[in-house]
């Protein structure tokens, strides 16, 4: 049996998706041999930022560039937002398995499936910014994700919250007016990519609401209340409606849970 952590941080600091990928398939080769071991034999790494590709500029979000969806140009550059979000999320979901240490192995398997499917996603956007000429790093993007993942490196309970509860969630809101906004400037194909990642990122929010139920469990802590309290504390000015309510039940929200998620954001 091998231990695969220092493989999952080779793969976090790798600096392109397709390098990570690689590895990730490395990893899941040695799972279904099962010869894989998620203990941490040696103590993790603080991690100030993963591997990034070295001509990526990260800047504040309000210098990012922002043009509509009725050029070529302001299509690559919401593309490349994306690209960026769900390179991010590779990161993301690696960290969570390399962060935490002495959980089941299905938690580890779970997220080792989600960073797979992110990087699967991260590869069908840029082969579309490709078809509009573009490529990862033609223009800046923000780090705000990794900054949520540094705050919550040492609790369990918050990573799980904050990262799939809160960011990927919001993702089940946002992403079908985006859907239809495509489709209504005539790009059926990068509308058709957005609806291929919708349907994945369903069931990543579904397995964050499930291990945060269980991090919640194992401190005894009440998951909807604790919720609040962490919004608060992390994100105490950012408004998170309004909702998709079909799609966040069935990932996993309660109607209580969204009921108080109303009700804090005003």
């Amino acid at each position: 049996m091998e231990g695969v952590i220092p493989l999952v941080h080779s793969a976090l600091m790798a600096t392109s998706g397709r390098q990570k990928a690689a590895m990730l398939g490395e990893i899941r080769l040695l799972c279904d041999q099962g010869k894989a071991r998620f203990n941490h034999a040696t103590s993790v790494e603080v991690i100030e930022l993963p591997g990034m590709p070295r001509d990526l500029q990260l800047v504040d979000p309000r210098e990012l560039p922002r043009r509509g969806l009725g050029h070529n140009e302001g299509k690559a550059i919401f593309l490349h937002a994306i690209a960026h979000i769900e390179y991010n999320a590779i990161n993301l979901a690696l960290d969570a398995i390399y962060r935490f240490d002495g959980l089941p192995e299905a938690y580890y398997l779970d997220w080792l499936k989600v960073a797979e499917e992110e990087a699967d996603h991260h590869q069908r956007v840029l082969s579309r910014l490709s078809d509009l000429g573009h490529q990862y790093g033609d223009f800046p993007a923000h780090n705000g994700l990794w900054d949520i993942a540094q705050r919550t490196a040492s609790d369990l309970v918050a990573r799980m919250a904050m990262i799939p509860c809160v960011f990927e969630a919001r993702g089940l809101d946002v992403t079908p007016p985006m859907i239809q906004k495509l489709q209504n400037v005539g790009d059926s194909a990068s509308a058709d990519i957005l609806q291929f990642i919708l349907e994945e990122e369903l069931g990543h929010v579904e397995i964050g609401v499930k291990w945060y139920r269980y991090a919640c469990a194992l401190q005894k802590a009440e998951p909807v209340e604790t919720f609040i309290a962490l919004l608060e504390k992390y994100l105490p000015n950012k408004r998170q409606g309004p909702f998709n309510v079909p799609y966040r039940l069935r990932a996993g929200f309660t109607e209580e849970w969204l009921s108080r998620l109303d009700q804090v954001s005003g």
